[in-house]
């Protein structure tokens, strides 16, 4: 299908005259955009006679890649405030979760903005932004978006680019989402801890280890599994605190080259966030989810989302499932030698996804660029 996304006044357009609670989002707002129709519409004329002498080369393609939570930082948001509508997405976010998600942004503190149910929401709605600032800046990249992905909470943010629902919806999503995450991490001491290894690093034995040495101190059903694939002999491992402390004190071990816990407060992407499925379903099942305009492809499988139940049921499932990064970035790049790259933007802030892209793909990596978030003077090159 030739998507031009652009011409479409861009997904995530439609949805903003939304307000507190599941029941109003589940009405199209008055006036609303039909996107799809209007994508028909601009596409129309492309898709007859003229069509090869339209179709991009791979060079002129773009990917737009979605942080996940962690990357949350005191100040995100500063540099996206001067382009059209961002203070729009920010005031329907306000009307969805009940609190001024901007101020908390800007002005934190960390501590705050750190917590599960504010960092959430709060990364999603900072992306989105970024994504309207791309537009104002580059309005061919968003014309020519081929895929996108986001770790995390960041697949809500791209299956709004794409489309799949509506920016009110996937935010009211994300809301009940990090409420229920953060209820369940409260539920046991838990965390995650990201590991840089090498090939003879032994992760599945090493959480094995892990979960015996709990047991020993009396924890039933201790929980210690890979819950992260970031790229080649890096990993993130996500469990019972007693579970984490045991790996970095035998680190060496397991021929760990280095341990880090990460700033989240629970052991997230493993069965440890069970509780959270269900509110989750329940959720998803009451949105009108359409199917992406533009390949997005899934944490739990690297593959691209086929049809709208597809979504409803992965999204949940990636809750208590490891994050396939790396190999959602073979999916995306993989291409016969010679062909060229696509450009890639990261969106959201921090630049963590690019980090692993270039560790996954140095090729793809030369063309990677990152919409900045904090500071208002910097422009896309």
């Amino acid at each position: 299908m030739n998507v031009r996304v652009a011409r479409a006044a861009w997904a995530w357009g439609r949805g903003l005259s939304c307000s507190r609670g599941a029941s109003s989002l589940l009405l199209p707002p008055p006036g609303a955009v039909d996107v799809e129709e209007l994508l028909r519409d601009a596409t129309a004329a492309e898709e007859g006679p003229r069509e090869a002498s339209v179709r991009r080369l791979p060079g002129q393609c773009s990917v737009l890649l979605f942080p996940g939570q962690g990357s949350q930082v005191v100040g995100m948001g500063r540099g996206l405030l001067r382009y059209p509508r961002v203070r729009e997405l920010y005031a329907a976010a306000h009307r969805v979760l009940g609190y001024d998600l901007l101020e908390l942004s800007l002005h934190g503190p960390q501590e705050a903005l750190d917590r599960t149910v504010h960092c959430q929401p709060a990364v999603f709605v900072a992306s989105l932004a970024a994504v309207e600032k791309l537009h104002h800046l580059q309005p061919a990249v968003i014309e020519n978006c081929v895929a996108a992905a986001g770790f995390s909470v960041g697949e809500f943010a791209a299956l709004v680019f794409a489309g799949a629902m509506e920016f009110c919806e996937g935010l009211y999503a994300v809301k009940i989402r990090a409420e229920a995450m953060q209820e369940a991490s409260e539920a046991v001491p838990s965390g995650m801890l990201s590991i840089l290894g090498q090939p003879q690093s032994k992760f599945t034995f090493a959480c094995l280890e892990a979960q015996e040495h709990c047991k020993t101190l009396g924890i039933e059903n201790p929980v210690c599994e890979v819950s992260n694939y970031l790229f080649p002999d890096c990993r993130v491992i996500s469990g019972h605190l007693e579970a984490l402390q045991f790996l970095q004190k035998n680190s060496s071990k397991y021929h760990f080259r280095r341990t880090k816990m990460l700033p989240v407060s629970g052991g997230f992407h493993t069965r440890l966030m069970e509780p959270a499925l269900e509110p989750l379903a329940q959720v998803l099942k009451a949105i009108d989810v359409k199917k992406p305009l533009v390949s997005v492809h899934s944490n739990v499988n690297g593959n691209r989302y086929m049809d709208p139940k597809h979504i409803q049921k992965l999204l949940v499932q990636q809750v208590v499932s490891p994050v396939k990064w790396e190999q959602t970035m073979h999916a995306i790049y993989e291409r016969k030698k010679g062909t060229e790259f696509p450009k890639t933007f990261e969106v959201g802030p921090g630049k963590q996804l690019g980090t692993i892209l270039k560790s996954c793909n140095l090729q793809a990596w030369r063309s990677y660029s990152h919409v900045e978030v904090q500071e208002a003077d910097e422009d896309l090159h």
